[in-house]
């Protein structure tokens, strides 16, 4: 009788829990949306009363006219297409590297002092000098716009110094336990280090993934026939300034639904962790 009379009661603190949970996620949704929609208001609003030249800065609802027809026709979805396989491709490569220097610079001291002076040099080289030169050496094709993406992501900090970071912060004890279980450097890598140097690596993942986008931009504006940073550049050459908004707001979305899966993989393999995750009430 005592068992019956308990399984409502956890059943109720069950159901109330998941419901403060979901209370709480859409009070979050609320709050995010709440700025951005204001300020759409605002700017339709002032263009609606003639205070914003409509060349310069169109109204939200022209704005979406565009994004309807760009959509309608398949142009959109064709150029973001071109666009998420190339920074895709790049990413794999540059974030790879970078990851595999980070940890063998983490690990070994003296490949650290071999490799990380050159590797901080070239990461200070303007992206914008370089990219010139990749098209001179690999003309308007493919291969020099996702070698350029590539290249940000080995030498811009998030997965090489990150991963390398994440390393050097592992406690030693860690190390200790691996010799005494005779764990092979392998073993001692992937079943240790790697996970404890997770949050890390992940942080570094999530910001790389947004540079890839970045990149992107300059690498398509510069020289290219398709892709989204071409739609701007193209819109831009005719004062096409809600196309130019259109491709800005595909890149910002897209960026974030790409950070939103990275979150979420986070989540995931970080279920070990007992941090703060920051006060509900504030």
């Amino acid at each position: 009788m005592e068992k019956t009379a308990a399984t409502p009661l956890v059943k109720g603190k069950a159901g109330s829990k998941r419901r403060r949970r979901n209370q709480i996620q859409l009070n979050n949704i609320l709050l995010a949306a709440a700025l951005p929609i204001a300020i759409l208001i605002i700017w339709e609003a002032a263009g609606a009363m003639g205070k914003l030249n409509p060349i310069l800065l169109p109204t939200p609802s022209k704005i979406l006219e565009e994004f309807v027809s760009l959509t309608a026709s398949g142009e959109l979805a064709r150029h973001l297409g071109i666009s998420a396989w190339r920074a895709l491709l790049g990413f794999l490569l540059g974030g790879g590297l970078g990851l595999a220097a980070g940890v063998w610079v983490g690990f070994s001291y003296k490949t650290e002092r071999l490799l990380d002076p050159t590797l901080q040099m070239l990461r200070t080289l303007p992206h914008l000098a370089i990219a010139p030169l990749f098209i001179l050496w690999f003309g308007f094709g493919e291969t020099s716009k996702i070698l350029l993406i590539a290249k940000r992501h080995i030498f811009y900090p998030p997965f090489y110094v990150n991963t390398f970071l994440g390393i050097r912060s592992v406690d030693g004890k860690l190390f200790d336990v691996g010799r005494v279980l005779q764990f092979s450097k392998w073993h001692m890598i992937t079943k240790l280090i790697i996970p404890a140097a997770m949050p890390n690596i992940l942080l570094g993942m999530r910001l790389s993934v947004g540079v890839a986008w970045l990149v992107l931009v300059v690498a398509e504006m510069m020289g290219s026939s398709s892709g989204i940073g071409f739609l701007i550049n193209d819109a831009r050459s005719f004062s096409l300034t809600a196309v130019v908004f259109v491709g800005i707001i595909v890149f910002a979305v897209v960026g974030k639904l790409t950070d939103s899966l990275v979150k979420l993989l986070e989540r995931r393999l970080l279920r070990w962790q007992d941090s703060y995750k920051g006060d509900e009430t504030l």
